[in-house]
């Protein structure tokens, strides 16, 4: 690598750990091995994140030829589908991602080890035995006197020495290809099975909910009893939700290869599943004359396509089955789980609090909230892809205790970060100004828009880094800190979401997302700025 040294030794460079995020900030633009590595996990991740709300688009606009009330019965539908799914989801994916990179690494490390130490025994038995034997052979051309008093040292140039040398040569040879042997074969990795397991039980768990509770979370979004859209609705959240366990598990799945740092494996396979999804939607949509019951089945079918050949894949690299049951480390994924799951019940309420003091503003003020909510964090579907860079990068070199290249690859990545928070607020501000258009041709409702433009814009380079900050905590396994602060944050802003909307109205609710935002970003400052946890190498401590 480029910048970076192998030593296991902490830095102690940055006596005042809050200057470690400008440490060379003039190579963000440098396509170093570094960048090499960040951007070949970080823009397969982006693309199959981009995947699904693309094929979501073209799903609605298929459902749209069916008439409004179907649509907008599956506008309902598959946003509490992706809710809930959100809710199952992140914990185990992040936690995932972290825990395969640290057990792959770790096992690496040990086959390197045992490879090295039994080279080194070769080298030394090679040269004693070959040392041996030159002194054999010049006994019996009865000179053992002088052989005697040559030292080993002073055989260089022999032709007994060039023996040694290609014997020893020929040892490396093999154990470069024994290495390249056991990177190939397939792995114990016990993570990868405990991930498997959740995937199912929570998808299964997430179906269950959605059937049975189908007519009365449609309620708690607003679709009562008398509505048309209620039994469209009902159908077709029922039908979606028997996919949940293969969306589960396809994402516990993602989650594992992203910790072996392979993020292209899943885009191909999404990228197949949602265009199976798409072809599939006009043959049971219009053709069968399926309807709204279509749609839902092409996404099922899709879904189950994707987790069944990712399982494939995964057969071939992983044994699934690991040695004993100690190995699966359950009450470590659910403790870890238990503590981000907190963290997204949180970010999810504050979120979701903002929508309805929108929404308690009249139809105008929420015609004008959604689609700025919408591409306030579109921004996320860009930075995710660096944010699980770093995060498989930073589980491998913690593990490695490269604490040079944590340092590194933390700051590459958060540099990274703003400056795509710089292009994505530009192309937010001028798009919004020349575009809104396209969202409503009330006059009222793009009066509100061009209020709320500023924010939206001005905030993008705050949220690329707290999104980024994200992969940090979870690249340095600091899940209990990156759980009580978000909801910490998220108390916060809840109050100062309520005490702006009373003030200052539909203005009020993005004075406080923003304030939300700088929260949310500053807390990621704060743990690795400071020196604390994970983090406090940067101010000399020692690492255990």
């Amino acid at each position: 690598m480029d910048d970076i040294g192998s030593s296991n030794t902490p830095n102690n460079k940055w006596k005042m750990p809050l200057f470690v995020f400008f440490k060379d900030a003039r190579l963000v633009f440098k396509l170093d091995a570094l960048s090499r590595e960040i951007l070949g996990i970080a823009l397969p991740s982006a693309l199959a994140v981009a995947a699904d709300p693309i094929a979501s688009l073209i799903d609605t606009a298929f459902i749209g030829h069916l008439g409004p009330v179907e649509l907008a019965a599956a506008g309902v539908s598959i946003a509490l589908f992706n809710q809930a799914s959100r809710i199952f989801i992140f914990p185990l994916v992040s936690i995932t991602t972290s825990f395969v990179a640290e057990e792959d690494t770790i096992q690496r490390l040990n086959t390197e080890a045992v490879e090295n130490n039994l080279t080194e025994k070769c080298k030394a038995k090679l040269s004693e035995v070959m040392h041996e034997d030159y002194m054999h052979q010049d006994i019996e051309k009865g000179t053992p006197k002088e052989i005697m008093e040559v030292p080993k040292e002073s055989m260089a140039g022999s032709d007994t020495n060039d023996l040694v040398v290609k014997s020893y040569s020929s040892s490396v040879t093999s154990g470069t290809k024994l290495k390249d042997k056991v990177g190939n074969k397939k792995r114990h990795i016990a993570s990868a099975t405990t991930a498997l397991i959740f995937g199912t039980i929570l998808g299964l768990l997430q179906a269950a909910i959605l059937i049975f509770g189908a007519k009365p979370l449609l309620a708690a979004m607003g679709v009562k009893h008398d509505s048309p859209m209620l039994q469209p609705a009902e159908k077709y959240l029922r039908l979606r939700s028997f996919g949940a366990p293969a969306v589960l598990l396809s994402l516990a799945m993602q989650g594992i290869f992203r910790g072996f740092k392979d993020t292209t494996t899943p885009l191909y396979v999404i990228v197949t599943g949602y265009a199976f999804n798409v072809a599939l939607d006009p043959i049971l949509i219009f053709k069968l004359k399926l309807g709204l019951r279509g749609a839902a089945f092409s996404h099922v079918l899709s879904q189950y396509m994707m987790a069944f050949t990712l399982m494939l894949i995964l057969m071939k690299k992983v044994h699934l089955l690991p040695p004993s049951i100690k190995d699966l480390q359950i009450f470590r994924f659910l403790k870890n789980g238990g503590l981000l799951l907190a963290r997204v019940v949180a970010v999810t309420f504050c979120m979701t609090f903002a929508a309805s003091l929108a929404a308690r503003l009249g139809s105008i003020p929420m015609a004008a909230f959604q689609p700025l909510l919408q591409i306030w964090l579109a921004s996320s579907l860009l930075a995710d892809g660096l944010a699980v860079a770093v995060q498989a990068i930073l589980a491998c070199s913690f593990t490695e205790k490269d604490y040079n290249k944590t340092t590194a690859a933390a700051t590459r990545t958060l540099q990274m970060s703003f400056v795509l928070g710089v292009g994505l607020s530009l192309a937010v501000g001028v798009g919004l100004y020349f575009g809104a258009g396209i969202f409503s041709k009330n006059i009222d409702v793009l009066h509100l828009i061009q209020i709320g433009v500023p924010f939206v814009a001005a905030t993008q380079p705050l949220n690329s880094l707290a999104f980024v900050f994200d992969g940090v905590n979870y690249g340095a396994s600091d899940f209990a800190y990156s759980a009580y602060s978000l909801v910490m944050v998220s108390i916060v802003s809840i109050a100062t979401e309520y005490f702006l909307y009373k003030k200052k109205q539909f203005i009020g609710i993005w004075i406080a997302l923003s304030i939300y935002m700088v929260l949310r970003m500053l807390a990621g400052v704060w743990r690795m700025g400071t020196g604390t946890g994970p983090w406090r190498y940067l101010r000399g401590h020692t690492m255990p």
